[in-house]
């Protein structure tokens, strides 16, 4: 049920109301824009809205899954569980790199949306452990595929001043998410069985697939390097866009192994580091922070809160900070905020109050889950556009070893004899050594402060019609 195999089926022609002549521009005239990215954002928002309710509410689900009585889980086997979905969700964000220059951006999220939908749904009901854990790491190919390819029209829909916040915006979508799994599992966790958190996954279907469907354009640049070059002007000239020339980009250019064996694979190299440390800390924290925090002396309704409170300090924070990235560049916000995440761990393990946690894990929700939307943000700018889709397909399907690695450490330490301190000590190193991988990428034209990239691309030779 995965959506590779039906993806071509789903490549569809944007309606007249996406992609009309140049002669029906506004009264602007031509050339001036009749839409903002807003609407792109908007439905990229909600398509990682579901996306983070369907990652976090393992985590939310675990205290649940532990007590099922049918199961017998222990810690370590719930730990390998809610890495299944991220070893999906590797071979999902490696294929969408891959396919993207193939089959274009509408068909990927598409496929994905109704793909991980779909295996949730049947989550809901799996008979057994091990089919649960199969249809997790099913469901994982399409919601790792959904990931790069909603990032990459982001920012290629957006004006280069507002790239990192309009992406921060739109992946926020995912500690929304996040939050509406908490909120969902204290509401319904008390008097249901956790399959009722499984079922409600089954909600994109009727939502946001109908609008994705109708309202979301294929990538511009992609129908240009195919060369459909009056679809891909009438876009840009739909959503102001100015496209680079395609004649001098070679045909090669733009695949996975093009990039990896580039000019910039070293930097590429540290980005991919970067992203194996935030998604670590993105899934092992979300995983197992309200196991940590109920070992820690707090209770479940609390422990279950702070996942609430981590997810909302990633929103604040998260679009701070891309604010600031804008204007000054992503690699020092990057680099502080990873800093952040490594004070905020260490201080979680020092036993404060409820309320003074509370605060400490907001912090950490900017240094965990806002750092890796700033890491996918940098990316997405570092990298030109006929590069993004594929250097975000290898940053974050490589990256995903960590988000693979990071439930199994939280599961091994949770079952060793080591104490719940060395939880807050593991994954402050990770943070740490994301820290270190930033601070070693080499600066480029587009990891410039936003008026260096607006001047580059007003330079932009037009594509010839």
């Amino acid at each position: 049920m995965c959506f590779y195999g039906h993806a071509h089926s789903l490549t569809h022609r944007p309606s007249e109301e996406q992609v009309t002549s140049p002669s029906s521009t506004s009264p602007g005239g031509l050339g001036s824009p009749r839409r903002s990215a807003t609407s792109i954002v908007a439905l990229c928002f909600v398509v990682i809205v579901f996306d983070g309710y369907d990652l976090v509410v393992y985590g939310a689900t675990v205290p649940s899954l532990l007590a099922y009585e049918p199961w017998a889980l222990s810690a370590a086997q719930a730990g390998a569980i809610g890495s299944y979905a991220l070893v999906g969700m590797l071979l999902g964000a490696l294929m969408s790199g891959w396919l993207a220059p193939r089959i274009g951006a509408r068909a990927i999220v598409l496929g994905s949306l109704i793909s991980f939908s779909v295996l949730m749904g049947l989550t809901a009901i799996a008979p057994n452990a091990e089919i649960f854990g199969l249809l997790r790491f099913l469901g994982g190919l399409g919601l790792g595929g959904v990931v790069p390819t909603v990032i990459a029209l982001t920012v290629e829909y957006s004006p280069p001043a507002r790239r990192q916040f309009h992406n921060a915006l739109m992946y926020s979508g995912y500690s929304v998410g996040g939050m509406l799994s908490a909120l969902a599992a204290l509401a319904l966790l008390p008097e249901h069985s956790f399959r009722i958190m499984y079922a409600l996954g089954l909600l994109p279907l009727i939502t946001i697939v109908p609008l994705a469907w109708r309202y979301l354009p294929e990538s511009a640049a992609y129908l240009a390097r195919k060369g459909h070059l009056d679809k891909a002007h009438a876009l840009a000239e739909t959503y102001g866009l100015t496209l680079p020339d395609t004649t001098t980009v070679p045909a090669t250019t733009g695949s996975m192994a093009s990039v990896a064996r580039g000019p910039r694979k070293i930097p590429l190299l540290l980005l991919v580091i970067a992203s194996f440390c935030g998604l670590l800390l993105v899934y092992g924290v979300n995983t197992w922070l309200p196991n940590i925090m109920r070992q820690s002396g707090y209770s479940l309704g609390s422990s279950l809160s702070f996942l609430l409170v981590l997810n909302l300090g990633a929103i604040v924070g998260a679009l701070a900070a891309s604010r600031v990235a804008d204007r000054f560049g992503s690699k020092p916000v990057t680099i502080v905020s990873f800093l952040l995440a490594v004070a905020a761990i260490l201080t979680l393990g020092a036993g404060l109050p409820v309320v003074a946690a509370m605060a400490v894990v907001a912090v950490a929700g900017l240094g965990t889950v806002g750092t890796q939307i700033l890491v996918n943000g940098y990316v997405a700018t570092y990298f030109d556009d006929h590069e993004r889709t594929a250097a975000l397909g290898l940053s974050l399907g490589l990256g995903r070893l960590g988000a693979i690695f990071g439930p199994i450490l939280g599961g091994w330490i949770a079952s060793s004899a080591l104490g719940v301190a060395w939880n807050f000590y593991a994954f402050a190193a990770f943070a740490a050594v994301g820290c270190l991988a930033v601070a070693l990428v080499t600066r480029r034209e587009s990891a410039l402060p936003h008026h260096a990239v607006t001047d580059s691309a007003q330079s932009a030779t037009p594509i010839p019609r």
